[in-house]
């Protein structure tokens, strides 16, 4: 018998295949069987082809072996397939020069970066980071309950929708408004309303940043208002745009150029989005505007033409061509994005 098994294993190393753990198993205990059934065995076992299951750290060493499975990863808290692009996979050195400080273009149905100025930089992206507020809200749903305005949310400046306490809106209408006009009270009537106060509406801002994979932002308010320790970046804010445009609620408010504000007493108010490349740039279909003197003019666009999508953010622009620059850089991006179907919001 130990013949038989000593000719077996020169056999085994003239062949290919590496036997598997199983059939080294069922070898070790086939040792009473007659000469031909062992050698039936071994020509059997090499026949078939082997897999094997690396370890997370790479080593193929019998203890990394799984029989029944292969290892199965952890689910992220936020959908791989909506996140930007961590390295850019080609240079864009043709795309147009824009004056933002920092900017970032992507496919907005994968997050392939197309172009892009110092994505990685924190600062203050102002009235942008409203996607977050507009994003935590419609996470609470219930947007026909109604919601009564207090003295502390009025207390703001500058953009007001002018809401009196003790008037009662909808959510719903006080999202539109907010999106479409970017107010301040309405921004802190929605969080208050959300979470009780500010501080804490912020703290579920940050989760919600998290959650879509930003790591390098700090939100502290609903509206964006200058206040030391907040910043984020054009990579986050592209993230942050990349679930807003998969929310059917906030890309219905802003892809429109207008919105009539019903108030409590019956009166209207027509509202006029701040975003300068509606019903100027036809491809153009929303987004957010933002603006103080520590952040510059900050615009989070978006454009669709012939199933192609792109999403650009650009921070710190000192001068009024901001539109001009989006106009620019996205017509060049729908040149170069892949397109795709976009996979709705959870």
């Amino acid at each position: 018998m130990h013949k038989i098994i000593a000719a077996a294993l020169n056999l085994r190393r003239s062949i290919t295949f590496t036997l598997s753990l199983t059939m080294l198993s069922r070898l070790s205990r086939l040792t009473t069987l007659s000469a031909s059934s062992l050698l039936l065995v071994i020509l059997s076992a090499c026949s078939t082809p082997q897999r094997s299951v690396r370890s997370s750290g790479g080593d193929l060493s019998s203890a990394s072996y799984r029989q029944t499975a292969y290892p199965v990863a952890t689910q992220a808290s936020y959908t791989p397939t909506w996140d930007v692009e961590a390295i850019p996979r080609f240079a864009s050195s043709n795309a147009p020069s824009i004056r933002a400080a920092s900017y970032l273009l992507i496919d907005a149905h994968t997050g392939r970066h197309l172009a892009s100025r110092n994505a990685e930089t924190a600062r203050a992206v102002a009235s942008t980071q409203k996607l977050v507020t507009a994003l935590v809200v419609l996470d609470a749903g219930n947007l026909d309950k109604r919601v009564t305005v207090q003295a502390s949310d009025v207390k703001v400046e500058p953009t007001c929708l002018g809401l009196r306490p003790g008037e009662s809106y909808t959510r719903r209408h006080l999202l539109y408004a907010f999106l479409i006009k970017s107010c301040n009270d309405v921004a802190n009537v929605l969080a208050r309303d959300n979470a009780g106060s500010i501080s804490a509406f912020a703290t579920k801002m940050n989760a919600k940043a998290r959650s879509l994979g930003c790591s390098n932002s700090n939100f502290k308010n609903p509206h964006g208002l200058t206040v030391s320790g907040q910043y984020s970046t054009a990579r986050d804010m592209a993230r942050i745009a990349m679930a807003a445009y998969r929310n059917g609620i906030i890309r219905d408010a802003v892809r429109r150029p207008y919105y009539t504000f019903t108030k409590n007493n019956g009166g209207t108010v027509t509202l006029k989005s701040t975003n300068g490349l509606l019903g100027v740039m036809p491809e153009c279909n929303g987004m957010k505007t933002g603006y103080t003197v520590a952040s510059g003019r900050c615009l989070v666009s978006t454009a669709n033409s012939r199933g192609r999508d792109v999403i650009l953010v650009q921070l710190g622009t000192k001068t009024k061509y901001i539109w001009d620059d989006g106009r620019l850089l996205m017509n060049w991006g729908l040149q170069h994005a892949k397109g795709g179907s976009l996979t709705a919001s959870r």
